[in-house]
């Protein structure tokens, strides 16, 4: 059977971009399509390559741009256009909380079908770091570095392959080799360069993603707001003197680091859920402070990445739930209960729930750190958990709290949500589109009555939004 030709697609010239769509991508009309267009913004007039033409839209990447948009400004970042993150830095911040707060007002209107006239939309609530507001990222070792255009045509021999950095979008096997990160705070760069060359001048293997082999998987940072530093490492190949070797290297490197750890990871994926961390240096935590809470944050512990935007959301959040301190609440998918704790002085009762088992002990650990006696975690699947039989077992809910992935929620969990009498709903979507699409399964018991905004992640598309709902 001979292959299918690939379609040669055009070169769409002048096109004018005239607001953005999901995913942060630019948008045009062109004829009866929509045309999606990557790092472009509003008010651009360009010409775009089409890579992808469907019956009602298509796609494209900037290939000239003949007249920029008033709104554009100079991206601060050397690897702007390349590596996946910080897709909107070519915007002021203020253009990008504008293009966040009508991405939510839109999704809510046009999926959810709601009259948002009796609701009151809150102003998004802007992150006052813009820059350095990480509190983790996680890296990835490749021997086979992501090649700019000219390196690709050039003809001398590219002998250096190997990358630490972030995996390009759409390539599983390329690595952009980062030279400076914008979003954690020093020494995040210094120790991310430091391992690099120390791993270059040891010989160590660099991952093969291919092939699933080699030595040097991850190099994971975490820091808090107080300065604590967390470095781990994780090794595709358990080689004893070569783990020494890199351990060492970092415990001598930087003796400010509070923890050094590592895991072994040789399976085919890159979880690190089932692994188990080895403290090499330190103590085996991070301790994070929201008010008068601390949380305890170890290699694999689930915690919001930006600390002091964490801290407002889950302000809001409990502004929003209204609680009295007699009732009962209900947290679903609580992860490491970090909104249960927040909430738990103004509550009776709190039951969280969580899918994950390990997030649900940190949850209980967070619980008992704290001095908290009225939170309840379980650990299941949602649909199965949260049902009749538990809220007859631990008190229908007065309020309910929920903060799902970015799918949304099972149906059947907005089923046993709208049969639980909740009075309350305080709905934390890190996806507006799923927020909504939910919101448009309970609009006959509840209505919405008022909507917040709060941006965790300058410079991405990505928006968070807490949703107060009251049973009609």
């Amino acid at each position: 059977m001979s292959r299918k030709k690939k379609r040669n697609l055009p070169v769409l010239e002048q096109v004018e971009i005239t607001g953005f769509a999901a995913e942060g991508k630019a948008l045009a009309r062109v004829g009866n399509k929509v045309l999606f267009v990557p790092f472009a913004a509003p008010g651009d007039v360009a010409d775009v390559q089409v890579t992808k033409s469907r019956k009602n839209y298509m796609e494209g990447r900037l290939i000239a741009v003949h007249k920029r948009s008033p709104e554009r400004i100079t991206p601060f970042c050397a690897h702007f256009g390349i590596c996946g993150g910080c897709k909107w830095q070519h915007l002021p911040y203020d253009k990008q909380l504008a293009y966040k707060q009508q991405q939510v007002t839109d999704n809510l209107e046009r999926l959810a079908g709601v009259d948002l006239s009796g609701t009151e939309m809150l102003p998004v609530a802007g992150s006052d770091k813009t820059l350095f507001y990480r509190n983790k990222l996680e890296y990835t070792f490749s021997n086979r570095r992501w090649l700019s255009k000219d390196e690709i045509d050039t003809s001398v021999e590219i002998k250096q392959t190997d990358a630490l950095g972030f995996h390009i979008p759409g390539l599983f096997d390329k690595v952009l080799d980062i030279e400076k990160c914008w979003l954690q705070a020093d020494p995040s760069n210094e120790v991310r360069l430091a391992v690099r060359q120390y791993a270059k001048e040891a010989g160590m293997t660099f991952y093969d993603l291919r092939a699933n082999e080699g030595f040097l998987r991850n190099l994971i940072i975490r820091n808090t707001p107080d300065g604590e530093l967390m470095l781990v490492m994780v090794f595709g190949q358990e080689l004893p003197a070569e783990i020494e070797k890199m351990m060492e290297f970092l415990k001598r490197r930087f003796p400010e680091a509070v923890s050094i750890a590592y895991m072994i990871n040789e399976k085919a994926n890159s979880s690190i859920a089932d692994l188990e961390p080895v403290i090499y240096a330190g103590i085996p935590y991070l301790t994070e402070k929201m008010e008068n809470l601390i949380f305890r944050v170890g290699p694999k512990s689930f915690f919001q990445t930006n600390s002091e935007q964490a801290g407002r959301l889950y302000s809001i959040v409990r502004s929003f739930a209204g609680l009295c301190g007699d009732e009962v609440v209900y947290d679903l998918y609580t992860g490491a209960g970090t909104i249960a704790c927040f909430l738990s002085g103004g509550a009776k009762k709190i039951v969280g729930i969580e899918y994950v088992d390990e997030a649900v002990e940190h949850a209980r650990h967070n619980a008992r750190l704290n001095g908290l006696d009225n939170l309840v975690f379980l650990a299941g699947d949602m649909v199965k958990v949260f049902t009749e039989d538990l809220m007859n077992a631990h008190g229908r809910p007065d309020v309910i709290i929920t903060d799902p992935p970015r799918a949304g929620m099972h149906p059947g969990v907005v089923k046993n949500i709208l049969e639980s009498g909740a009075h309350r709903i305080v709905y934390v979507s890190c996806n507006p589109a799923t927020q909504a699409r939910d919101l448009g399964m309970m609009k006959e018991k509840y209505r919405p009555v008022k909507s917040q905004p709060v941006d965790m992640f300058p410079h991405t598309q990505h928006v968070e939004n807490v949703l107060l709902l009251i049973r009609q």
